[in-house]
């Protein structure tokens, strides 16, 4: 009963704000986590700290449902087509935040922290930091596209840079960790080749299991019928790969995210891509308010200054970092002007990373959790209005449904004979999403239409056929 009141508070109170968020023009989430930051046990005490501590299940839940669904957005043909750009972009701007960060903070610890050595204390800091820093958040991304219904080479770029962005960070994290402990004394690993090859086994670790689950829930997915038990098999699938991750000690994000890319590629798996939807806004607002409940007005105030330089060198090493990798990739300008700002957010897997240093580095915990809490706080209420303004800017937002289209997918109407001859010429060119909940650019009315539009008529249908 202690639980279900405060949980009613989030759900409640969460839609208000974000609701009132949305007619500021401002996207959703930025009001999910000022509601979760009133709601806090530092400011007005609504909700205790051991409330919030049993969110912890939740918040697990969402970002694993979350993982799974940028996942199934990423389409093999789409990322050969985009390949290069996606690549420059996604290496170049997680490196240049990573070494902003980490240099900013090496530079100013000493004044905030002072007492201690470089090579002690401020350098193995700033390596943590810095990785931690480096992971963009993929709940605020997927949610902005959701909320704008966004679709084109934008979108598809920035999902696919969000998704394997992560996974760098994990393995600059992991880097981070191996040198920060050997510099702390700490280290277990017996020669350089262990310290970098640790990260690897952990990265493939978690695709691996991912794959393994992917497979169980595609061969269970033979004896489900209807759309209340898919939501049940998926919902378990992705909680189960998770969960396993997190227990072996690899990323859960990066296993539940190749479990929905596997089963976003395979033709047969519509109902699977898009069971979650029904769910999806109640576990956006559940992630993004009790994010916000970890506000600490104490832990800002001492961290504050730290906080500050994270934001600032981040956002300025991302920026550069996407545009000089745009270039390179030779992106298109749409793509290369704008993704840099939708890169910003960052919440979750930070998050996540700084919970693990915490327990690897007792002696850097109390300054790396504040300054990452603090951080992140700041860049959730700044940084989502910048990413909605990257989709608005690159022409791909639609925020209005359009005629013909639900919630749940791509329009169903038939397709005029230009705006085919317009859609294969896209397909061509090779910034087109065939199948799942970010379809774009399909030339013919049944690829257009989403693959749970098409499951449902096929039902409708079935009766007459009989």
């Amino acid at each position: 009963m202690e639980t279900l009141i405060p949980l009613g508070l989030v759900l409640v109170v969460g839609l208000a704000g974000g609701l009132a968020s949305r007619r500021l023009n401002l996207p959703s989430i930025t009001g999910y986590v000022l509601v979760g930051v009133v709601l806090a046990p530092s400011v007005s005490g609504l909700i205790s700290e051991e409330v919030v501590q049993g969110f912890e299940p939740i918040t697990s839940t969402s970002l694993a449902v979350i993982a799974y669904l940028i996942g199934t957005s990423l389409h093999i043909g789409t990322l050969r087509s985009l390949g290069r750009s996606i690549s420059w972009i996604t290496l170049l701007q997680c490196l240049s935040g990573f070494v902003a960060v980490a240099a900013g903070l090496v530079l100013v610890a000493g004044r905030v922290m002072p007492g201690y050595t470089v090579m002690g204390t401020y350098l193995p800091f700033g390596l943590l930091m810095g990785a931690i820093a480096a992971a963009t958040a993929p709940p605020a991304i997927l949610a902005i596209v959701r909320e704008l219904r966004a679709k084109g080479p934008m979108t598809t770029t920035l999902l696919a840079v969000v998704a394997l962005d992560d996974a760098v960070a994990v393995v600059l994290f992991a880097i981070a960790a191996a040198y920060s402990a050997v510099l702390l004394g700490t280290s277990t690993a017996t020669s350089t080749l262990a310290v970098i090859a640790e990260p690897a086994l952990h990265l493939a670790g978690a695709v691996v299991l991912g794959a393994a689950v992917a497979a169980g829930t595609i061969f269970l997915a033979r004896l489900v019928r209807s759309r209340e038990l898919t939501l049940v098999l998926v919902l378990g699938s992705v909680v189960l790969g998770y969960g396993v991750a997190e227990m072996i000690g690899v990323s859960g994000i990066i296993a539940c995210m190749t479990l929905g890319f596997i089963i976003g590629n395979r033709r047969s798996s519509g109902d699977l891509v898009v069971a979650v939807d029904e769910v999806q806004g109640v576990l956006f607002t559940m992630f993004f308010v009790i994010s916000g409940l970890h506000f600490d007005v104490s832990a800002f105030a001492v961290a504050g200054p730290l906080a500050a330089v994270i934001v600032v060198t981040r956002c300025v090493g991302k920026y550069v970092g996407a545009r000089v990798g745009g270039i390179i990739g030779h992106a298109p300008p749409k793509v290369g002007e704008n993704i840099g700002l939708a890169l910003m957010p960052q919440a979750g897997v930070s998050l996540g990373l700084v919970l693990v240093a915490a327990t690897s580095f007792p002696s850097l915990a109390s300054a790396m959790v504040s300054a990452t809490l603090a951080s992140v706080i700041i860049n959730e209420l700044i940084t989502p209005p910048l990413a909605k303004l990257a989709l608005v800017r690159s022409g791909e937002a639609r925020p209005e449904p359009v005629k013909g289209e639900t919630h749940r997918g791509a329009a169903v109407e038939p397709t005029p004979v230009s705006a085919q001859s317009q859609a294969e010429q896209g397909s061509a060119n090779g910034h087109h999403v065939s199948s799942g909940p970010l379809a774009v650019g399909t030339s013919t009315s049944h690829l257009s239409e989403s693959p749970w539009a098409r499951s449902q008529r096929a039902r409708d249908r079935a009766p007459r056929d009989r």
